[in-house]
Parts: C-alpha cells; sequence; structure tokens
C-alpha cells in the first residue's frame, strides 16, 4: 500500500505543471469565450559551442524544473524567430471555444503555451518592447484610461483591445507621421500566446490581470498615440522588432 500512496504521491506531483495550462485555456474558452489552440512548444536541444543562437532558449533550471536545459522551437524551422509561441498543428483556424476539444488538447499536450486567435469577436492586441510598454503604461494610467488586460514576456508586452477591423487599423495609421516597426497588432488573423504558457523567451505572465467579472476593452484608437509615442522614443527609435 505504501508503495502505491507513493506513486500516487509522485505521479500527482509530476502533472503539478500540466492542470495550470488546461485550467487557464478551459477559462478562456468558457469563461470569456475566447477561442484558443495549443501552441507548437518546445523541445530538447543539445547546444553546441557552433549552434547556440539567440533563438535556443537556454536555462539552467527554476525551481519547478531543476533539470530543465537548453530548449528550442518543436516545429521543423532551425531559425524560428517566435519559438515556441506559434500554431502549427492544429493550425490557426483550428482555435475553439468547444471545452471538449479544449480538454483533450492540454490532456493529449499538458505543456502547450495556450494561444489566443485575435479578431472576430476575440479580443484584439497591440505589442511593443517591454521597457516602451511600461513607459506607455505610465502614460496612459496618468491620462486616467482604464485599461484592459496587458499579457507581458521578458521582451514584450501586449495590450489587450477591443475587436477592430484591418480597415479600421489602416485608417488609424495612414494618418501617423511614423509608426515604430516594432509595434505589432494582432487583429483578424492573428494571435497572441497567454499566460501561463512559457516560449523561448520566458515565462508569460500578466502585467495586468483581467478584472473580475465582465472584461472592458479600450478601443485601439485611445491607446494608438501613446503607444506610437513610447516605441519611438525607445533607445533604437523603435525600428527594432523585438520578439
Amino acid at each position: 500500500m505504501r508503495e502505491i500512496l507513493g506513486m500516487r504521491r509522485r505521479l500527482r506531483f509530476g502533472r503539478k505543471k500540466a492542470p495550470a495550462l488546461l485550467d487557464a485555456a478551459l477559462h478562456c474558452a468558457t469563461e470569456w469565450h475566447w477561442p484558443v489552440l495549443p501552441g507548437v512548444g518546445l523541445k530538447a536541444t543539445k547546444a553546441s559551442k557552433t549552434t547556440k543562437t539567440s533563438r535556443t532558449t537556454k536555462t539552467s533550471g527554476t525551481a519547478d524544473d531543476p533539470g530543465r536545459g537548453a530548449r528550442a522551437c518543436a516545429c521543423p524551422d532551425p531559425d524560428c524567430v517566435v519559438p515556441g509561441a506559434h500554431p502549427f498543428d492544429p493550425g490557426l483556424l483550428a482555435a475553439t471555444t468547444d471545452p471538449r476539444m479544449v480538454r483533450w488538447w492540454w490532456t493529449n499536450r499538458p505543456d502547450a503555451p495556450v494561444l489566443l486567435a485575435t479578431g472576430g469577436r476575440a479580443p484584439c492586441a497591440v505589442s511593443l518592447p517591454a521597457l516602451a510598454a511600461a513607459r506607455a503604461l505610465a502614460v496612459l494610467d496618468r491620462r486616467g484610461l482604464r485599461l484592459g488586460p496587458v499579457v507581458a514576456t521578458p521582451t514584450r508586452w501586449s495590450l489587450l483591445v477591443a475587436p477592430y477591423s484591418l480597415e479600421r487599423l489602416g485608417e488609424l495609421l495612414y494618418v501617423k507621421d511614423c509608426v515604430p516597426s516594432s509595434l505589432r497588432f494582432h487583429g483578424d488573423g492573428g494571435y497572441l500566446v497567454l499566460p501561463p504558457s512559457e516560449t523561448g523567451t520566458g515565462r508569460v505572465r500578466w502585467e495586468r490581470s483581467p478584472a473580475p467579472g465582465a472584461l472592458r476593452l479600450p478601443d485601439v484608437e485611445t491607446v494608438l498615440d501613446a503607444l506610437v509615442e513610447a516605441s519611438t522614443g525607445a533607445p533604437d527609435g523603435g525600428s527594432r522588432l523585438r520578439y
């Protein structure tokens, strides 16, 4: 009996991280009605002195996973610029709010990142380098603007906004003197990795968590000016697209 209980205890602890991703995906799909799908994720790799690149995740381990070593994107592209943080199989069009499908996906791939298919009735997003984003949030807070959730990776932050059309976005950008290339717009046909996923750049977290109850998202035009100004004022002038 002790061996059986010990085995159960080890199995339970071994699956400690899996429910967090499954629960997050189910919450997005059922509570917020956001279409989600699993991202491609990461795979273990043996990084040699000649093959190490900035696109390979090199970690010496954490408290949760002390034995974790170097990892790279699980897709076939050895030079993937968004390791672990994009759709592959299934493709983006498979995104769903069906809890049965969501549960099946993450039961079979418990470590898969959670991807939100942006646009349509789901939120859209605008992302920019982390330092510029922090500056923009401070400006928007001083203006008294009520923001929605903000997703953060070690290199980029993404502000969730109300759904917008490509035509509307084009009109807003057309009147700008300059739009830094470091800004990324996640609209129809796009996607965004959500917490508590882990990608090649590190852990994904909420810089500003969704408020309880119904989610209120700002319109993209109310935040665009501050995001453009903050990106333009970045050390590199906002010209570098950092993933």
